[in-house]
């Protein structure tokens, strides 16, 4: 279930244990047909997993991911390049950013898109909502 075009790339994936394994692969492959891989191929991945485990620990619908590749339009420091990801799901309510215990196994994952990305957010939809994140990107 993929449409990349080359600036764009969407996949849908079930609700089930292999959509965190699946969406990183998908991931990886995409960030590498586009010689993003070395740039941010490590770190999208990472944050890819962790909004699709969120998803799957608490939606029950199908997760959608989407990479916005930038189109290079020169140096322009008011605009810097950056890949926009977003994972996106039908529960409407947005994810909460806590502060986890250092024994606590889960809680790290918007902290992580939030000390690692550039921007990031949420935006509701019409059936659920989007948690997106934008990784700066080498000037191209």
């Amino acid at each position: 279930m993929s449409d990349a075009d080359g600036d764009r790339a969407e996949w849908n994936f079930p609700a089930e244990a292999n959509a965190v394994r699946t969406a990183r692969h998908a991931v990886r492959e995409t960030l590498r047909a586009w010689e993003l891989d070395r740039a941010v191929g490590d770190v999208t991945v990472l944050l890819v997993s962790e909004l699709v485990t969120n998803s799957l620990r608490y939606a029950s619908g199908p997760i959608g991911v989407r990479l916005v590749r930038p189109r290079p339009v020169g140096a322009d420091p008011a605009h810097p390049p950056a890949l926009l990801v977003e994972v996106s799901d039908p529960l409407p309510d947005p994810p909460t950013e806590r502060a986890p215990g250092p024994e606590d196994e889960g809680g790290r994952g918007l902290g992580l898109v939030a000390c690692t990305a550039r921007r990031w957010g949420t935006r509701r939809g019409r059936t659920g909502k989007t948690v997106w994140f934008e990784l700066a990107l080498p000037g191209e």
